[in-house]
């Protein structure tokens, strides 16, 4: 005779336990909004804002302009925004690398400016393919970025020095490559130029995108809690990154429509969320990473620690350096030409501006790479917002200084507060 529900044995797992798996619940859901929200407080009070405060000033800064101007959250004024932010952004992302070991690197500017001159010069004057001049042009970038790091790191020189130096010596080597003309003009339809002017039409690219985010956020998050719950470290429970996933993918997909309604997924913009999902695995999941975080620590302890310090430092320039010439590249491609005022400007203050809004802090060991995207959404939709109710750009600067000295101030407190909870 069969046994009835009740007496039948629960499924087994490979361990031989009684497997608790079922299927999510609304109470499940509910509590996990609960524990997401009841984290998020005791990080505010225990000093660890992260993102809250960018966030929070970005909802702030599109609510005022859309007010003012209905034309602020078009489709066509974020899609145009989705560009903008970035080549300033990529410099911004290699700022944050150098901010994590708490120097500077006031060059970023002026290399931007002689890679888009050197790629110019090789494709258009001397007929060079333009994926090799290209090339050449990101590792002239890379290579300014180890002369930097090997002037810091080997012969002690500071970086501020150092890189203002370079901001003065680059800068005249873009005028000398350039040369008596002093302006390039790049092919419309060549490889450069299609970086900031082609867009993935399909509805599927942008939807798709939105998908492949939500779902490799949710995966990443779920390994990361196994490895902290097998090593016996507080985790997350499944709930709240189910919360945390949804959250996300609101946004993702809310973009993706936005986009959608103009004309789709640029192709700058996937390649800076790809550029900036590499980059912070590579800084939060590898070795390398955790050497650049315990760097920002503190040189002495990480030297205790067998790092190679020299090492670290130089390539963190590098990182700056070929980063400063991919973005210079992309400001390129956005006007289709080099000239003398690349890299000239405010490009440099909004890069640095656009790493600290962002979270990075300027003391060392606290930062992600996607603090330079939610940076540089701020400064570039105070742009925006700015010129769509026609206001001089001298309120634009002195507001976006008050944005900056707002985010450091920030920062020094949250320091301040965790060193009084011994956590920094």
């Amino acid at each position: 005779m069969r046994g009835t529900s009740k007496n039948r044995r629960a499924p087994t797992g490979a361990d031989g336990e009684k497997s608790t798996a079922r299927r999510p619940r609304p109470a499940d859901l509910a509590q996990g909004c609960r524990t997401f929200l009841e984290d998020v407080r005791n990080r505010l009070s225990a000093g660890e804002l992260g993102a809250v405060p960018v966030v929070l000033g970005l909802v702030v800064i599109w609510i005022i302009f859309q007010a003012l101007n209905g034309a602020f959250l078009s489709p066509r004024n974020l899609s145009n925004l989705s560009l903008d932010i970035v080549g300033t952004g990529l410099i911004a992302v290699g700022i944050v690398f150098v901010l994590l070991i708490a120097e500077l690197d006031l060059s970023v500017g002026s290399v931007s400016g002689l890679a888009a001159a050197v790629f110019a010069v090789l494709s258009v004057r001397n007929g060079m393919p333009e994926w090799l001049a290209l090339l050449i042009a990101v590792l002239t970038g890379a290579a300014i970025g180890a002369v930097h790091g090997f002037f810091v790191a080997r012969v002690g020189v500071p970086s501020f020095v150092v890189t203002l130096a370079g901001l003065l010596a680059w800068n005249g080597l873009m005028l000398y490559v350039l040369g008596a003309s002093g302006t390039v003009n790049l092919d419309d339809q060549g490889l450069v130029a299609t970086l900031t002017s082609y867009y993935f039409s399909h509805a599927a690219a942008a939807y798709g995108l939105a998908a492949v985010g939500s779902i490799v956020f949710f995966l990443a998050s779920y390994q990361e809690a196994r490895r902290r719950k097998t090593a016996g470290v507080p985790s997350r429970p499944l709930r709240e990154i189910a919360v945390r996933t949804a959250l996300l993918a609101v946004i993702a997909f809310a973009a993706a429509a936005v986009l959608n309604q103009f004309q789709g997924l640029p192709l700058a913009l996937l390649i800076f969320l790809l550029i900036i999902v590499c980059l912070d695995f590579a800084l939060r999941r590898t070795p390398y990473g955790r050497q650049v975080f315990s760097l920002g620590g503190g040189i002495e302890a990480a030297r205790r620690a067998g790092i190679n310090v020299v090492w670290v430092r130089i390539s963190v320039f590098m990182v700056s350096g070929t980063m400063a010439a991919i973005g210079g590249l992309f400001l390129a491609s956005r006007i289709t030409s080099a000239s003398q005022t690349s890299g000239s400007g405010n490009l440099l203050l909004n890069a640095i501006a656009a790493a600290v809004i962002g979270g990075t802090s300027l003391y060392g060991g606290r930062g992600r790479t996607w603090s330079a995207l939610l940076g540089i959404l701020v400064i570039q939709s105070i742009a925006s917002g700015m010129a769509l109710l026609g206001i001089q750009a001298a309120v634009q600067f002195m507001i976006t200084g008050g944005v900056l000295l707002a985010a450091v101030v920030l920062d020094s407190l949250t320091r301040r507060s965790q060193r009084a909870r011994g956590r920094a």
